[in-house]
């Protein structure tokens, strides 16, 4: 009796320490705006905050069912946020509770929770077994902590459950924690149509899906528009996939598509991709499949994959014959699965999954040009400064690229981002922004804290889309030589920002802007601005400048004037205006 006693109270303590627990967290619903903060959706906007679906209501009269039906479920969404909270609750209901003896129960009916530190490093988190699976399904992550930057806390990405209808879902931090939803980048998203395979079957949970993989692993939005067993090319997906302004499409669909009789596999494929074509010119990926992996002793599975390959590639020589460009071809070596690459010879597991998207990976990094990595400095966001979103300004600059016909792009750091002009955050510049460039359509394209690293991501990822400026200015890399960086890599990495600027907007007079002295720097800048100033291949559209002197001291010291600055590296009023006086003398404005 005692011990049963015992038993009962512990029941009873345990319920009291979950409802406290949940008492002190505060709830955020992603749809409670009308423009929910769902990442991964095309028609995100126009589906709005009345469901998790991936399609608009308007489609499914030309779907096929199946394909409508499976288009409710949440494959390839994610939530984004940030905060500095320690610990995350994620509480969520399905309209049922599917079944899958292939897959596991975190796979078609968890969550998955992913992190950047504010130096843009990702890391996974693990949920610890911290599950209940009940009507309104609790999800928790504990004792989260980050050294850097800490009390920035950090960027999630929650991501979905690939095969189960989302009703609702709230997120829950630390009460007393600071907590954004973040939007998904504006920039145009990698396009995947296919097979249960794409949609999510079966790796062990939702962020090893190798659709998933390489949205984390390239840092793209990516549209998941994968139908379990109803990836047949009819048209109506075409039509779909042609409403999206893609960066490129994957076309995967041959995991199911080999049921197909050949000649059919062949005209839906051409009769696709000539309709994608007459819409976007981004590059088209086609890939086979890779299934009948035990061949050996179940060749019968691998002879039916292997055919509908060979119409696939006869489907690709066609259209090439027909002079379509911008095309690609994944094969089924290329992707390189084994015998320990699925889970029971239909569907990947994580071996799988993993080598697909390397495999994918490897072809759109041939396919993108964005995608070519520096050799110091790779691409990566950041969410350093506090004074600003860094995610919305991305977002903001993109949208005044597209909208406003600039005539003029001002691209670097804070002290470029506090000068003044639009998008608007600080001003530490007062009116001498306005009195420099007068009535020319200027985007001030400076995001406080940003080292060179953020803005290849930055122009690697839609912000010099859509507009043709007359003149850019560049001028980054005190950050980096903050950071502790060598004075030969950054001078390196202003050198091949330059290029991959110029390459982008070839029209344009590109001005290098030497590094502005700064308190304590002033030597290490000047050796790194020697350096820019030899390796710099200038000619009509490179050139540049240096507007140093006018910081300086009149000594001849080499150190900076303080009546110039605010601390030493941000300049005052006093300091853009002499700037701004020298800027237009040297660049002839």
């Amino acid at each position: 009796m005692k011990c049963l006693y015992r038993r009962a109270l512990t029941v009873v303590l345990t319920a009291f320490v979950v409802i406290a627990a949940s008492a002190q967290m505060r709830w955020y619903d992603p749809m409670k705006p009308e423009i929910p903060f769902i990442s991964g959706r095309a028609w995100n906007a126009e589906i709005g905050n009345s469901s998790f679906g991936r399609m608009p209501q308007r489609m499914q009269t030309n779907l096929p069912q199946a394909v409508w039906e499976l288009s409710k479920n949440a494959a390839g969404l994610s939530v984004r946020f940030q905060s500095n909270t320690r610990n995350v609750t994620v509480k969520y209901t399905l309209d049922r509770m599917p079944g899958y003896v292939n897959m596991s129960k975190l796979d078609f009916a968890g969550v998955d929770l992913y992190a950047r530190d504010a130096n843009g490093r990702q890391h996974w988190i693990g949920n610890h077994m911290g599950w209940n699976f009940g009507d309104t399904i609790t999800i928790g992550y504990k004792h989260i902590r980050t050294r850097d930057f800490a009390s920035r806390g950090l960027e999630f990405e929650l991501f979905l459950p690939p095969y189960s209808t989302v009703t609702s879902l709230q997120v829950g931090v630390d009460d007393g924690s600071d907590f954004k939803f973040l939007p998904e980048s504006a920039e145009r998203p990698i396009v995947v149509y296919g097979s249960s395979i794409v949609q999510g079957a079966s790796p062990s949970r939702p962020g090893l899906m190798w659709v998933t993989q390489v949205k984390r692993d390239l840092d793209y939005p990516v549209v998941n528009l994968g139908f379990s067993g109803s990836a047949y090319m009819e048209p109506s997906l075409f039509e779909a996939m042609g409403e999206i302004s893609a960066r490129a499409y994957i076309l995967d669909p041959m995991p199911n598509s080999y049921n197909l009789d050949g000649p059919d596999i062949q005209k839906r494929m051409v009769d696709g991709v000539k309709y994608l074509r007459t819409k976007n010119d981004a590059p088209i990926l086609l890939v086979e499949s890779p299934g009948g992996v035990d061949s050996v002793l179940r060749y019968d599975a691998s002879d039916a994959y292997n055919s509908g390959n060979v119409w696939l590639l006869k489907a690709y020589n066609e259209l090439v014959s027909l002079g379509v460009d911008n095309l690609y071809y994944l094969s089924e070596g290329e992707i390189g699965m084994d015998e320990d690459s699925y889970i029971e010879g239909v569907h990947p597991n994580d071996i799988g999954n993993r080598l697909q998207a390397q495999a994918v990976e490897r072809k759109l990094r041939e396919m993108l040009a964005e995608d070519t990595l520096n050799r110091r400095y790779a691409p990566v966001r950041q969410h350093r400064d506090g004074l600003y979103v860094w995610m919305e300004r991305h977002n903001e600059v993109i949208g005044l690229n597209r909208t406003t016909d600039p005539e003029v792009l001002c691209i670097g750091n804070s002290i470029t981002h506090f000068w003044g002009g639009e998008p608007l955050s600080h001003n530490n510049g007062g009116g001498t922004w306005n009195k420099l460039w007068g009535k020319r359509r200027v985007v001030n394209m400076g995001f406080g804290w940003d080292r060179i690293e953020n803005v290849f991501w930055r122009i690697y990822h839609g912000e010099l889309e859509c507009c043709s400026p007359e003149y850019i200015f560049l001028l980054i890399g005190i950050n980096n030589i903050n950071n502790g960086d060598k004075e030969e890599d950054v001078a390196r990495g202003i050198v091949d920002l330059a290029s991959a600027i110029h390459a982008r907007q070839p029209q344009a007079v590109l001005h290098v802007v030497e590094i502005y002295p700064a308190k304590g720097l002033e030597a290490k800048v000047e050796r790194t601005n020697a350096l820019v100033r030899e390796w710099l291949p200038v000619g009509d559209h490179v050139k540049l400048i240096s507007l140093n002197r006018v910081l300086l001291m009149d000594d001849g010291s080499g150190n900076i004037n303080p009546d110039m600055f605010i601390e030493g590296l941000h300049p005052n009023e006093n300091g853009y205006a002499a700037l701004a006086k020298e800027l237009k003398k040297q660049a002839g404005l």
